[in-house]
């Protein structure tokens, strides 16, 4: 998928189930450069073993674990579980860990809006747009990433700057 049909899809309307003062530019950025990061917009699910398939404990383009901060942190967390919940109202999934990852994998809507969520919660503003170390910090806080790929960062970033910002 690429970046403009995840936005028109998945972005825009979830952003539009949340409150208004978290849909930004940077918010937008942010989506984008993680949906890059961890999948590129092309896996659902986490690719695992040799040879690669798609068995690994992660779903959805941002790549959320069950029992992660996406799924299982907003749901409880304070800032974050009342737009959590009206989330999961509006897209018809149960308030639970497994109806929320086993919808994730398949709604876009949903995943995107938990990732805006995932994002919400931490404590610090979002990085400026075109700050890539900052964002790049974000990122390693909210998502915990158990294999990092700094290397990959700078040019993903860049194309989710360049979408957002034309």
């Amino acid at each position: 998928m690429n970046l403009s049909e995840i936005t028109k899809t998945g972005i825009n309307p979830a952003l539009a189930l949340l409150p208004a003062k978290m849909d930004t530019p940077a918010a937008r950025v942010m989506l984008l450069a993680i949906g890059l990061q961890e999948s590129r917009f092309e896996h659902r699910r986490q690719i695992v073993g040799n040879p690669p398939r798609p068995t690994g404990p992660a779903k959805s383009f941002w790549q959320a674990e069950q029992g992660g901060g996406m799924v299982h942190g907003v749901r409880l967390h304070a800032a974050t579980k009342a737009a959590a919940a009206a989330l999961y109202q509006a897209r018809g999934v149960p308030a639970r860990d497994a109806a929320i990852w086993d919808a994730i994998e398949n709604d876009d809507v949903l995943a995107a809006g938990l990732a805006r969520l995932l994002l919400w919660s931490d404590p610090g503003r979002l990085p400026a747009v075109g700050d890539a170390d900052a964002a790049w910090a974000l990122y390693l806080r909210t998502w915990i990433p158990g294999k990092p790929h700094p290397q990959t960062w700078p040019d993903l970033y860049r194309q989710a700057v360049a979408q957002v910002v034309p």
